[in-house]
């Protein structure tokens, strides 16, 4: 009987890799997912409260923020099912592009947000 784990697009290829790789990527599947909760609950969040920023920048920032919360699960599916692969075909592990983007997305926010402080 064969494998009947999804996807087969992973599981159908390669060796099984040591548990504790395929465990240590599903851990950094979940923190993708803990950090784009927290991002887009953030967003909601400073648009929700209607601190007393500047309502446009305010608005920016949020979008921004929810933007990237929705693109983290993203990262989690497909860096999980790269990192898998990688693991079960003995390749060095993926390079992630989000933990590029994550960064410029924080610096971004954050100087939207002291905009949104400065000009009222």
């Amino acid at each position: 009987m064969g494998d009947a784990r999804f996807p087969k697009s992973v599981y159908g290829r390669g060796s099984e890799p040591d548990a504790r790789f395929s465990l240590a990527n599903e851990r950094t599947f979940l923190a993708w997912i803990s950090a784009g909760l927290a991002l887009v609950s953030v967003g909601v969040g400073l648009e929700a409260l209607a601190l007393s920023l500047n309502p446009g920048f305010r608005l920016a920032a949020s979008v921004v923020l929810v933007l990237a919360g929705i693109a983290c699960p993203v990262q989690a599916w497909f860096g999980w099912a790269r990192a898998e692969a990688a693991l079960r075909e003995s390749r060095a592990l993926p390079f992630t592009p989000l933990l590029v983007v994550l960064p410029v997305v924080l610096v971004v926010t954050g100087a939207l947000v002291l905009l949104g402080l400065v000009v009222r």
